[in-house]
């Protein structure tokens, strides 16, 4: 069996060429972004895509210009929460134009690309019994795509929700030309924390600052709580979201709930959350 370094050139298609033609027009791209944020767990159904959401519109509503990718290409969430599915996107000569939320949060999703709710995500190859042998390479090239060919413009934060898997931010790291930091979320629960650790300890391996922890549904569960995590951990612990039904309700609405009830407990702990954040990453510039 031939291996990859056995085989001389490529055929003809010149995929480096094109990797390389990607990535410097992504490098434009976001060179009008002053901060990309990845919103992380490792853990899934700790509500990081709803957190995403509201610190998205939380960041609009105080005046900066903010977009949102969904990186969670299986199971997008984003446009539905932030308003936006079913529109059409728009395609001009500046590349392809982002749906925009009630608040002004630029959207770029897989859900906006798929017929319908039952369409699921599938990969192009001679049969979908291979698929998997270049799922991984598939996706991270779709992601590459959904950062180059955005018109994003100019903004302020460029929010960027990961799905599960303490792998996942290990690949954003190495598509994305720069990353401002982490938002590391969690709920309390010991198999949560026992995972988050582990993607706590993967954000360190990448050398981006981790700006804090977020523990979401607090006082639902009985497990131990996201500032003991981060006081182990040794990061900053940015604060907790008391499990209150309003923020799902207000998801399947397509509304943020910072806006949609702003004097709501959880709604309160998001915009004191998104404080915090924009203090962590304005700090090194003062």
């Amino acid at each position: 069996m031939k291996r990859y370094r056995d085989i001389a050139g490529d055929g003809g298609s010149n995929i480096a060429g094109q990797v390389h033609a990607q990535q410097a027009l992504m490098r434009e791209r976001l060179g009008d972004v002053r901060f990309v944020v990845a919103v992380v767990s490792g853990k899934g159904g700790v509500g990081k895509s709803s957190i995403t959401a509201n610190l998205a519109a939380a960041f609009a509503l105080e005046g900066w210009r903010v977009g949102v990718v969904d990186a969670d290409l299986n199971g997008p969430t984003m446009a539905k929460m932030l308003g936006v599915r079913g529109r059409t996107l728009a395609i001009g000569s500046a590349g392809v134009t982002p749906p925009l939320s009630a608040q002004g949060v630029k959207v770029m999703s897989m859900d906006l690309l798929l017929a319908t709710d039952a369409t699921p995500l599938t990969w192009d190859a001679p049969t979908q019994d291979e698929a998997h042998t270049w799922r991984a390479t598939m996706e991270a090239n779709a992601l590459r795509e959904f950062l180059a060919d955005t018109d994003w413009g100019g903004l302020d934060m460029l929010l960027i929700d990961l799905p599960p898997g303490t792998d996942r931010l290990l690949t954003i790291h190495g598509l994305l030309p720069r990353l401002s930091g982490t938002i590391i979320v969690t709920i309390p629960s010991d198999v949560s924390r026992m995972v988050v650790r582990r993607s706590i300890t993967v954000a360190a391996q990448t050398r981006v600052p981790v700006l804090g922890l977020v523990e979401n549904m607090a006082g639902m569960f009985p497990g131990a709580g996201g500032e003991d995590l981060a006081r182990e951990a040794q990061i900053a612990f940015l604060g907790r979201v008391p499990f209150e039904r309003a923020l799902a309700e207000a998801a399947d609405r397509g509304e943020a709930l910072v806006a949609a009830a702003p004097a709501s407990e959880a709604a309160v702990a998001l915009r004191e959350i998104a404080g915090r954040v924009r203090e962590a990453l304005e700090r090194p510039a003062r």
